[in-house]
């Protein structure tokens, strides 16, 4: 019902099978500028369907009109469903009342539709627009507030708060971000890390809503509980309407004494400590969710979640790239010429590594898932490169430079072909 009703507002059909009202949809027409005969961008969108929109037929009189508010309304109030889009659907409904509840209004919407009740169609002369009241006092007109919804005033105390206190909204909490250095090696297998975190938490004196203990809030003078104004600009085009959040109240709808403890913010800053399980695998600029671990909501809002970012430490032999860990070896040509057994420090610890005989600088040599473990899933692991560096050294004793030379002189004997060098 939800979807269809919102594709009502939108001014498409709901589905393949939507059959349209009999009476044509108008458009309404908003000019970019001043007037369209200045050049100006004209954009022209489908009205909204109020018969459609409150399930009557055209021909409906007022007590089914009113019996089918009473129902949409109930079933689409914020309070009640949390659906997106909700809100918006329950203030088109009210809205859609107060048009085909009124003689006049009705009159004026069936001849010229939702551009004729705000002004901006030639046949109302360009005359000011219809001012359309609070859907929230129109649905406590009906209802006496959230207790006299058939047992829904039981929702958390709800019903026995005023009109205006009841539409202050749940606000959500704000992520949070902390950073977090590891070590080379932590990183790679993961580890446990205690994080003291620095957040504002719910206030326990005023219970998040701000407002001193044993006293109410009372409506806003300005906009008397609506948390919102409407401001009228008069135009060649009608009168335009603009509504904008209240900055008396700031779009709270309510005045109140504030909290002795939190100062009426309904948060206070607090410290946490909490237990955090870094996974095997994290690399530099990962980052971890700790959900609910942000900043506390307000009213009743969810909190927000806590974000870890990720720092490494450099190692003094090791280097990471991905899974891979990279390092260094050096031998001398002595043991590049004949082969020889290194130990190499790896993410496992030392172990031995076999250098063939013959072996070239530069030569890289593969140590397979001795690398760091995937994220995610550490039981597939990379590789680790071992590069070898063949040591030469600039200036040699006499006898062994004496032992080089015989080596060349052996190396010249062993060689076919007339030219000897």
């Amino acid at each position: 019902m939800l979807a269809n009703l919102r594709s009502v507002v939108e001014g498409r059909p709901s589905c393949s099978c939507h059959r349209p009202s009999t009476a044509p949809v108008r458009p309404s027409v908003a000019y970019r500028g001043s007037a369209r005969r200045r050049g100006y961008a004209v954009v022209v969108r489908a009205d909204t369907d109020y018969y459609e929109l409150l399930g009557v037929p055209r021909t409906a009189d007022k007590k089914t009109i009113k019996q089918a508010y009473r129902q949409k309304a109930r079933k689409f109030h914020p309070d009640v469903n949390k659906e997106a889009g909700a809100e918006d659907l329950f203030k088109k409904i009210g809205e859609a009342y107060e048009v085909l509840s009124d003689d006049n209004k009705k009159a004026i919407y069936d001849k010229y539709g939702e551009a004729g009740l705000k002004g901006g169609m030639g046949g109302m002369g360009g005359g000011p627009g219809v001012e359309f009241s609070n859907p929230f006092d129109l649905f406590e007109s009906f209802f006496g507030g959230m207790g006299g919804m058939g047992g829904m005033g039981g929702m958390g105390g709800m019903g026995n708060m005023s009109g205006f206190a009841r539409r202050q909204r749940r606000v959500d909490g704000e992520d949070d971000k902390v950073d977090l250095q590891l070590d080379f090696l932590e990183a790679v297998f993961g580890c446990s890390r205690e994080l003291d975190v620095e957040r504002l938490a719910e206030c326990e004196e005023c219970g998040s809503t701000g407002v001193r203990k044993g006293t109410q809030p009372t409506p806003c003078s300005v906009c008397q509980g609506s948390g919102q104004v409407v401001q009228a600009v008069r135009t060649p085009l009608g009168t335009f309407q603009q509504v904008a959040y209240c900055s008396r109240c700031e779009g709270e709808g309510s005045s109140f004494t504030p909290c002795s403890k939190c100062g009426g913010e309904g948060r206070v800053r607090d410290t946490k400590r909490i237990s955090l399980r870094v996974p095997p695998g994290v690399d530099v600029g990962s980052r971890l969710r700790v959900r609910g671990e942000g900043n506390a909501g307000r009213r009743g809002g969810d909190p927000g979640d806590l974000f870890v970012n990720i720092s490494i430490k450099e190692h003094p032999e090791l280097r990471r790239d991905g899974t891979n860990i990279h390092s260094d070896v050096e031998i001398s040509y002595v043991d590049a010429i004949l082969g020889t057994q290194v130990k190499v420090t790896t993410v496992d610890g030392p172990v031995e590594l076999k250098i063939p005989a013959g072996t070239q600088p530069g030569t890289s040599l593969l140590m397979a898932r001795r690398g760091v473990p995937k994220l995610g899933n550490p039981s597939l692991r990379g590789d680790h490169m071992v590069h070898v560096r063949v040591r030469i050294p600039k200036a040699v004793g006499a006898e062994e430079r004496k032992l080089v030379e015989e080596l060349r002189e052996l190396q010249s004997k062993s060689r076919l072909g007339p030219f000897r060098f």
